[in-house]
């Protein structure tokens, strides 16, 4: 009864453990607009989504819904029946081809029959990008928004605005999901537009995204860095497309990867090993024989038909201690029955036999124990062995993706430093129908700005190279610790000082000013104190009154003045010493600050 029991069990965890993992559910809603009624006729939208969902469908998704020319009734119903869907789904997807609006930064979808006549009908006519992000929100784990909506908008062109200031805008706006794990894909960057591509072909967002979306295990982050670079490629670097949003750590791609050759191998040992387990665990004959029947070779195999001859080395000995201890019970009762000798003797040959016998099923029984040991030995270390193999084979593959990534990033950091570069070039060149003339007053002009910016120049701006610029630029190479030649005006000088964030020249202000952040304030001295020829603040000097000198100094300046004499007398002044004349006389005129007598001739 017990080993019927467990053999139920047995084939009720076989058949657990080998029901499948239940897959993932994802769903995608096309939706492509070409036949405008009141503008123009688009050529692609409806064939890119054509491409679009026959890209869905051979990736294997459960749902693909492709909708073709839709009025703003029709288009309302397809949303609202995909919201349906997306309920019970893991991933969600919509994309979109077709004219879409930017207007006070909100970006909106515009169905084929919308007439737009006013800014206003903008929110009447159309639907707000927010109402598509609505419909994938129930989604579990991944929620994508594909936009090929960036074209040249001629709606614009005939819109009347109802407020002057209302803003609407070229291309579509940027835009930040609020919700977790959803991603916004642009046909181009916010604020431009997108190619449509010629009639015969898709446009070139459209055929990059069939290529690359659906590969197998390839992270959408990484099929949309594809997509950009040959969207660039195929439009001259016109075109851009971006990606808003973000995700998690793992890597989300919309086709799983395919297993490895290896897993059916790898799957049907893992089944032999979970059925040689329970197996073991009900340890009975029948079951090992079953076990060899279904895998007649194989390590597991030969661990089974090892425990079998076990149980059977078991049976035999205790078959033989029971034969031991029968005949041992017979030669008792002959004895004390009082048997004949030679009865005796028999019985006593049968029980050495039986001892015999019951050794050599104990030898036989030790010498399988040992087999099962050794097995089991060399099952833990083909176990270790199998561990440690996949071990170093975990550790080279996360080498090479380590060695994949440092690649893919030295590759992505080599092209943003092309990028830059040209950027930077695109930004200094000139539009190709402009002169010579043109280019080299414009570049001097240019030049005077920037130094005007570092705080290296104060002279006008009038695009001319003459000597005060040629001082700012030498200035400028004298802070800077560069060697940029200033008898010109080249492109290399700009770009030096276009790398300047800060200012570089110190400012210099007039006598009576000092410098206060960015501009010149006039210094201002405390009361007693004046302001010197080095802008410092000084202690003011009063020079002594005429009362408050010493009176030796009063004393010695007020010596006997010479008396007045009819001859003799001598007269000094500035122009020398002469004898006054006869009748005239000397008299004092009084004292300056030298605080020395003044003497004049006076005569009658």
């Amino acid at each position: 009864m017990r080993a019927a029991s467990a053999a139920v069990l047995a084939l009720w965890l076989i058949a657990l453990f080998s029901q499948p993992a239940l897959a993932e559910k994802r769903v995608a809603l096309v939706i492509g607009n070409s036949a405008y009624k009141n503008v123009a006729r688009l050529n692609n939208p409806v064939n890119d989504a054509a491409a679009v969902a026959g890209m869905f469908k051979k990736a294997g998704f459960d749902s693909v819904d492709s909708r073709l020319d839709l009025n703003v009734v029709e288009m309302r119903r397809a949303l609202r029946e995909f919201g349906n869907k997306t309920r019970d789904s893991d991933v969600a997807v919509i994309y979109y081809a077709g004219h879409g609006i930017e207007l006070d930064g909100t970006n909106y979808l515009i169905p084929i029959d919308a007439t737009l006549e006013t800014d206003t009908d903008v929110l009447d006519e159309t639907f707000p990008l927010d109402r598509v992000l609505f419909t994938v929100e129930p989604a579990k784990q991944l929620r994508l928004v594909i936009l090929d909506a960036c074209r040249d908008n001629p709606f614009t062109r005939t819109m009347k605005r109802t407020i002057g200031s209302r803003a609407i805008g070229r291309g579509l706006a940027k835009v930040e999901p609020s919700s977790p794990n959803t991603m916004i894909a642009f046909a181009a960057k916010a604020g431009s537009t997108a190619s449509d591509g010629d009639s015969k072909n898709n446009s070139p967002f459209a055929t990059s995204l069939v290529e690359h979306l659906a590969k197998p295990g390839l992270d959408l982050r990484k099929a949309f860095g594809f997509v950009r670079d040959d969207v660039l490629k195929a439009t001259n670097n016109m075109q851009e497309p971006f990606v808003y949003g973000s995700l998690g750590g793992n890597d989300v791609a919309l086709v799983p990867a395919a297993p490895a050759a290896a897993a059916a191998s790898v799957d049907q040992d893992a089944t032999m090993r979970r059925d040689y387990e329970l197996a073991l665990q009900i340890g009975t004959r029948p079951v090992w024989d079953s076990f060899v029947a279904k895998y007649p070779s194989g390590f597991y195999a030969d661990l089974a038909k090892a425990q079998r001859d076990k149980l059977a080395a078991e049976a035999a000995r205790i078959e033989a201690t029971n034969k031991a201890k029968a005949a041992l019970e017979e030669q008792s009762r002959l004895a004390a029955e009082g048997a004949k000798a030679a009865e005796q003797a028999k019985a006593a040959e049968q029980a050495k036999a039986a001892e015999k016998a019951r050794v050599a099923a104990e030898l036989a029984k030790k010498a399988e124990e040992a087999k099962v040991a050794e097995a089991e030995r060399l099952k833990t270390a083909a176990m270790a062995k199998a561990a440690e193999d996949a071990k170093i084979a975990a550790a080279a593959q996360a080498k090479a993706a380590e060695n994949a990534k440092t690649a893919s990033e030295a590759e992505a950091a080599e092209k943003g430093k092309e990028k830059a570069k040209e950027e930077k070039v695109a930004a200094l060149a000139l539009p190709a129908d402009k002169s010579d003339q043109a280019m080299t007053v414009d570049l001097p002009r240019s030049l005077q700005t920037e130094l005007r910016r570092v705080g290296c120049s104060t002279a006008a701006i009038d695009g001319k190279w003459n000597s005060a610029a040629q001082k700012s630029l030498d200035l400028f190479n004298k802070h800077a610790g560069t060697k940029l030649d200033v008898k010109v005006a080249s492109i290399d000088a700009l770009e030096a000082v276009k790398s300047k964030s800060t200012r570089v020249c110190p400012l210099i202000c007039e006598h009576g000013l000092k410098a206060d952040g960015e501009r010149c304030v006039k210094i201002s001295c405390e009361a007693g104190f004046v302001l010197n020829d080095n802008n410092e603040c000084v202690e003011r000097h009063v020079p002594p009154t005429k009362r408050d000198k010493p009176r030796r100094e009063q004393v010695q300046s007020e010596s006997p003045r010479p008396r007045s004499q009819a001859s003799g007398q001598i007269l000094c002044n500035m122009q020398g010493c002469r004898p006054i004349a006869r009748g005239c006389r000397l008299k004092t005129a009084g004292r300056y600050q030298s605080l020395a007598a003044s003497q004049i001739e006076v005569c009658n």
